[in-house]
């Protein structure tokens, strides 16, 4: 299996630069992608944070073969430089920009994490451009945060607790403190422990430098205006191909997420051992789950009004 690469630069209206990059199977088209023909709606990855840079590479080459899957740093991470106030509206209308830029009508929506509450605030923003929409490990309903870091604790020392509070009180961090603190952060997320440091280590050297800025005012913005008050418009605005994924071990408990798909009568797909980013862990399930998705969502062209 050979795939192509490409990459850019999107200049948005309001004069951020967002890189993106596209993957694609150089063979013959699979034919069974595209839900029944017509022009194949690409797959866009929406990744997680908010402050990170993509680390979706990983998921992308999972489906590539059947349909060009396109993955982004949002603004002002990685290599997409912004200086600027964050707002959950601007990062819905980059995606909105970033599909006019890719010449795509529709899009199957993969979100993970922060990047699934961002999918979903898409499909409200804008429900023509969502062909489908598979929602990651988020977003939850409810206030989950307390379940979250009360067994984030649960899975920690007391020398580590308190190494982590240390760290995130810290008005300046040198570079090596800086992952230390991301490692102690994240190594939780996963089913095994000793997998998950290293995974977490990995991820603190890679995923970085985080956009702390962007994480508490998109954080903020988030609180303020929670998913829970537009579940009527998510009935309303969701595709008619919406469903949830999350990991059984994620720290941040499952029930908040099995409430959202109870609520909007959606399937949840639950993976065993697997945490907050399944496709580590389980990525023969995550593989065969995406792949089914995608190949059941529509294409452009019969998905149009």
């Amino acid at each position: 299996m050979t795939f192509t690469e490409k990459q850019g630069l999107a200049s948005i209206s309001d004069g951020a630069r967002v890189h993106w990059t596209a993957l694609e199977d150089s063979g013959p088209p699979d034919a069974d992608a595209g839900g029944g023909g017509g022009r194949r709606a690409p797959v866009v990855l929406l990744h997680g944070g908010p402050g990170l840079p993509g680390y979706l590479g990983d998921v992308a080459a999972m489906v590539a073969d059947l349909v060009p899957v396109y993955r982004y740093d949002q603004r002002g991470t990685g290599r997409s430089p912004w200086q600027g106030r964050h707002t959950l509206t601007r990062h819905v209308g980059d995606l909105a920009e970033l599909l006019d830029a890719w010449d795509a009508p529709r899009a199957v929506l993969v979100g993970h994490s922060y990047g699934a509450d961002l999918a979903a605030r898409f499909c409200l923003a804008y429900p023509d451009r969502a062909a489908a929409a598979l929602l990651m490990c988020g977003p939850f309903l409810g206030d989950w945060r307390a379940g979250y870091r009360a067994e984030r604790n649960r899975r920690m020392s007391e020398a580590r607790r308190e190494r982590l509070r240390v760290l995130e009180e810290s008005p300046h961090r040198t570079e090596e403190q800086e992952v230390e603190l991301l490692t102690l952060a994240w190594f939780t997320d996963h089913s095994d422990a000793e997998r998950g440091w290293r995974w977490a280590e990995q991820g603190a050297l890679r995923r970085r430098p985080v956009n702390w800025c962007m994480n508490r005012e998109l954080g903020a913005a988030g609180r303020a205006d929670p998913l829970d008050g537009h579940l009527d418009g998510l009935r309303e605005r969701l595709p008619a191909r919406t469903e949830l994924l999350g990991g059984c071990d994620d720290p941040r408990p499952l029930s908040a997420l099995d409430a959202l798909a109870c609520s909007l009568g959606l399937p949840l797909t639950r993976i065993e051992g697997a945490g907050h980013e399944p496709w580590l862990e389980r990525p023969d399930a995550v593989r065969a789950c995406l792949r089914r998705f995608v190949r059941a969502a529509p294409g452009e062209r019969n998905s149009l009004p």
